[in-house]
């Protein structure tokens, strides 16, 4: 194995690393197009980055959970920065509510 070939060059090896999770990005899509310019002046400049010049997403941070959901105009979204899968439902939840309260989403 690979880890035999490097120990047998003098590096220790760990062979039952301890794992935890850091990071989860997870995808979802809103089923309807969203209108990032008008998401972007409803969520306020304060909880939100959109230079579409630059990247074609709307950056939301979430605070709780903390995470941030990446928004395209297609409907589709990222979320990143989660620690366990129910902060991304919950984000996702919360986002979803969110824009379907200001009459972003139908």
């Amino acid at each position: 194995t690979v880890a035999a070939q490097i120990k047998k060059g003098g590096q220790k090896i760990i062979m039952k690393p301890k794992i935890a999770v850091q990071n989860i990005v997870a995808s979802s899509d809103l089923e309807s197009e969203i209108n990032l310019n008008a998401i972007a002046v409803t969520l306020g400049l304060d909880r939100v980055e959109y230079e579409p010049e630059q990247f074609p997403g709307l950056v939301c941070r979430i605070q709780d959970p903390r995470v941030v959901v990446l928004l395209f105009g297609s409907g589709k979204l990222v979320c990143t920065g989660a620690r366990k899968p129910s902060d991304v439902e919950v984000a996702v939840k919360k986002i979803t509510k969110e824009l379907q309260g200001a009459g972003l989403l139908r």
